[in-house]
């Protein structure tokens, strides 16, 4: 089972959009995994029906570390290591002011909140 206690090692030097990514293609690995279990069991049903009489009732299928593991062999990262620290030395220029310039809207922010 993959636990949060796993992220770190797998996250280093991804941005959100390569985890996403990384975790879409274990979905898929996983979803693959399971129509070629399906696509055997109707073979063998198909073979032999009368063995099959008590078939037992199809599983959930689960996304499991193996199927994050074939997912980083193909793991690229969209933003290099001299990409980030050119950002973290813009953020920490920018952050010096103590403030955040993607905080505040342009006027009348309040009064145009979607959620008020």
């Amino acid at each position: 089972m993959l636990t949060s206690e796993h992220l770190p090692s797998i996250h280093r030097g991804f941005s959100g959009a390569d985890i996403t990514e990384i975790c879409q293609r274990a979905c898929k690995y996983a979803i693959r995994e399971n129509i070629e279990k399906d696509i055997e069991r109707e073979r063998r049903r198909s073979e032999n029906p009368e063995a099959m009489e008590e078939d037992v009732e199809d599983e959930v299928s689960e996304i499991k570390a193996a199927h994050f593991e074939e997912s980083m062999k193909y793991a690229r990262r969209s933003v290099s290591d001299a990409d980030i620290r050119l950002l973290k030395l813009a953020g920490a220029g920018a952050g010096a002011t103590g403030s955040d310039p993607f905080a505040a809207s342009a006027g009348g922010a309040d009064e145009d909140d979607l959620y008020s």
